[in-house]
């Protein structure tokens, strides 16, 4: 096992890390940008580092600096965390280099589910259902209708090495293809420096539902359960849950048994869920792979009792999975919402000084996060203040139980998403679990 880590992240999930690694007996290192000076992670790790400005570009995304903290401090292996590094392929390349473990899969996996064309064909070859469209990346716009012309409209435009929303646009008609063609590229290009697309059938209100996934170097991969995450705003999660609503038993079953088989096919090793659209009559298709922790981790450890992060160190260091298929249950139901610094109406980012704060408490209920009274929350980075995450013994309960957090939490002096949170907690549909991705836009804010 690891003597020391260095967590590459901030935040939260820097301290999620943290406290598995202090319950391994693994000392660890944080690394901090001068705008973080102050935040908990740097006083709860056994050593801190300062690897530049406030700007990711010259801190949390500078590799130099990072790896060189690593070497000063004897790190044996580094977590990446969420988000930043986590899934570089390039990043988990250096520190295999550099005889320093990273802890998530190997980098030509990273590599080969982040182009999400090349991901698509090397699940087609391993039987997983896809949407149809393109095979692999189209070069123009002349090669895209021919495409088109063979799965008809709507399609889904989207950017090869990309995520989070950019360089995707849904075209109806004919009429609006070579423009919207033109704009998602340039998207791409200036937000993954790749302007390569390839498109899909749209999908009309779909479903978002994630199986996770986690694979040891002996070739074992398990699944534990999936996680709903259909509740989004511009692609971006806002809540999710497990056990997903729309499934049945058998349903379920299925999509576990071919996310498994996923994993296998590409040798996959350490944590990743398996994205899938589900459409309204049952149909799943394989969306993409993120090869990493999820936010959403938490809600999967409220309904297995398995600590995620833990086990990644375990595998990371070469352990077996210390539990089989066999052994993996669930119990009750979880939710976790999502609370950020922005304005829930607007969405705009609400950084400043909390002058107030009290989280939740009481049986059920976790609180994942770095924020504090008197703690700032920077313009820099992500606007997340806490995940609230709660367990129940049904849905119903859960619910209920997410209702009382919000309603009591505190978070003074800046805008949360609270409200809105608690408006769609409310919802009769959601509470019947009668929704799609498209909730948000057509029963919260009521747009076409």
């Amino acid at each position: 096992m690891f003597k020391k880590i260095l967590i590459a992240n901030r935040g939260e999930i820097a301290l999620r890390v943290i406290w598995a690694c202090h319950e391994l007996g693994i000392e660890t290192v944080a690394v901090y940008s001068e705008a973080d000076r102050e935040s908990l992670h740097v006083k709860f790790a056994d050593q801190a580092i300062c690897i530049g400005p406030a700007s990711p570009t010259e801190s949390y995304l500078n590799i130099p600096s990072i790896i060189s903290a690593a070497e000063i401090s004897g790190a044996e292996a580094i977590h990446p965390g969420y988000g930043f590094l986590a899934e570089n392929a390039y990043f988990a390349e250096v520190c295999q280099s550099c005889n320093i473990t990273f802890i998530g899969p190997p980098p030509e996996i990273i590599a080969l589910m982040g182009n999400k064309s090349a991901a698509k064909e090397a699940m087609e070859r391993a039987g997983v259902p896809t949407v149809p469209g393109s095979k692999g990346v189209v070069k123009s716009v002349e090669e895209a209708h021919q495409v088109v012309e063979g799965i008809g409209f709507p399609v889904m435009l989207k950017a090869s090495a990309g995520g989070g929303g950019r360089g995707m646009r849904i075209v109806n008609g004919p009429d609006d293809f070579e423009s919207a063609f033109q704009t998602a590229s340039a998207e791409a290009a200036a937000a993954f420096s790749v302007p390569d697309l390839y498109l899909e059938r749209y999908i009309r209100k779909p479903r978002h539902i994630e199986m996770q996934i986690i694979g040891d170097k002996h070739g074992n991969v398990v699944h534990l359960g999936e996680r709903e995450c259909s509740i989004q705003r511009r692609h971006q999660k806002l809540i999710e849950e497990s056990p997903s609503p729309a499934l049945d038993d058998k349903l379920r079953a299925e999509i576990a048994a071919v996310a498994v088989e996923a994993g296998l096919a590409i040798g996959y090793d350490n944590a990743g869920t398996v994205e899938f659209l589900l459409d309204e009559s049952g149909g799943y298709y394989f969306m993409e792979m993120n090869t990493r922790i999820q936010v959403e981790h938490p809600v999967t450890e409220m309904v297995t009792g398995i600590d995620m992060v833990k086990t990644q160190i375990k595998v990371a260091a070469g352990k077996k999975l210390p539990f089989r298929q066999e052994d993996v249950s669930f119990h009750g139901h979880s939710i976790e919402c999502r609370i950020n610094a922005e304005d829930p109406e607007t969405f705009l980012p609400s950084p400043g000084i909390i002058t107030a704060y009290n989280v939740p408490k009481g049986p059920g209920v976790r609180v994942d996060t770095a924020a504090h009274e008197g703690g700032i929350i920077p313009p820099n980075y992500d606007s997340l203040v806490a995940k609230v995450v709660v367990h129940g013994n049904d849905r119903k309960e859960a619910i209920a139980r997410m209702v009382r957090c919000l309603e009591f939490m505190v978070v003074e002096e800046i805008k949360t998403t609270i409200p809105l949170h608690l408006k769609v907690l409310r919802h009769k549909k959601f509470r019947k679990g009668d929704y799609s991705t498209f909730f948000i836009d057509e029963e919260i804010y009521k747009k076409a």
